[in-house]
């Protein structure tokens, strides 16, 4: 069976002629020579796909005894470590592992978690509580509720539980009959029914949302998005704008936010990593065509001039290539 993190569009995908042993072997030499030999590393972690990565990692702790993840830890260092580790982690893992570190100490990375939770299918979502649960022996929806508040949380649960409609069909009268729900809950009304937008946005498919939100356009003269910043605050205002920006078009979102990764002082590598690793195999490829669009220039060209080192080079590798 496919697996739910591989799509059409990465720019990852299967290696031919691929040996688990050979490679778990040239990793091993890598690694324990004098000094790391990190182009070596850099080659096979970026070139295999998820799937053989995972192979790789079994065959190198039935050889040698250990886990590879620890000794890349033990290894390298900085931001480079970092993203060695992800392509090691299996998908559902690394995102729980993304979702605890937004959500741990003093503060929690709202941006993060949004992210993760209105770009995940259901299914992968449903992976991803799995992963969680298993690694932190604590179930991911407790956590959120004891990190978030009011109609965020409410929102952010509903995402968790993974029950947003998958299905590819479009149903128009329903379109309309949500557009007249959405425009009755905010734009009519003195206050808003925060409950009627997240029932909507959290449960329907994004082709259906698409389609509702071209009635709504019809019904108020007014763009959704325009709507919900004008009814809407806080943490929950941005996790309905991402759902929108998703829903009408998902790679452009990923692009916005690694151009906001990468612009101005300072990388933001927590972001830079997590959305490199985990579209790699699924829509980088059109990431990159909606960054070159709306930015004028191409993310490798953006990567290669925030980045250096190891780290850097990894990332392009990633990235695949200059459009």
């Amino acid at each position: 069976m496919a697996s739910i993190w591989v799509g059409q569009r990465g720019t990852v995908r299967d290696y031919p002629g691929f040996s688990p042993s050979v490679d778990a072997e040239a990793i091993r030499k890598a690694i324990r020579g004098i000094g790391t030999d990190e182009k070596t590393l850099i080659s096979i972690l970026t070139e295999r796909s998820n799937a053989q990565r995972q192979l790789i990692v079994k065959e190198y702790q039935a050889a040698y005894g250990k886990e590879l993840k620890d000794d890349l830890k033990s290894d390298l260092s900085g931001h480079f470590e970092h993203l060695m580790v992800a392509l090691v982690t299996p998908p559902a893992v690394f995102d729980a592992k993304q979702l605890k570190k937004s959500m741990k100490g003093a503060g929690t990375n709202e941006d993060a978690l949004i992210e993760i939770l209105t770009t995940r299918t259901s299914r992968q979502m449903k992976e991803v509580a799995q992963a969680y649960y298993t690694v932190y022996k604590k179930s991911l929806g407790d956590e959120i509720s004891s990190e978030t508040s009011g109609d965020f949380r409410k929102a952010l649960l509903t995402l968790a539980d993974g029950r947003r409609d998958e299905s590819l069909k479009v149903d128009e009268h329903l379109a309309k009959k949500d557009a007249q729900v959405l425009y009755n809950a905010g734009e009519k009304r003195w206050g808003t029914d925060e409950d009627a937008f997240t029932e909507i946005l959290c449960f329907r498919s994004f082709p259906q949302l698409k389609l509702t939100f071209d009635e709504y356009r019809n019904i108020s003269q007014k763009d959704i998005e325009d709507s919900i910043k004008g009814e809407l605050s806080g943490h929950f205002e941005d996790l309905l704008l991402a759902i929108v920006r998703c829903a009408k078009n998902t790679p452009a979102f990923f692009a916005e936010r690694l151009h906001q990764a990468l612009k101005g002082a300072g990388t933001d590598e927590f972001t830079l990593n997590r959305i490199m690793v985990s579209r790699s195999e699924i829509d980088l490829l059109d990431v990159r065509a909606e960054f070159k669009k709306h930015y004028g220039y191409s993310l490798y060209s953006a990567i290669k001039s925030d980045t250096s080192g190891d780290y850097g080079i990894t990332l392009l590798k990633i990235c695949g290539g200059e459009d």
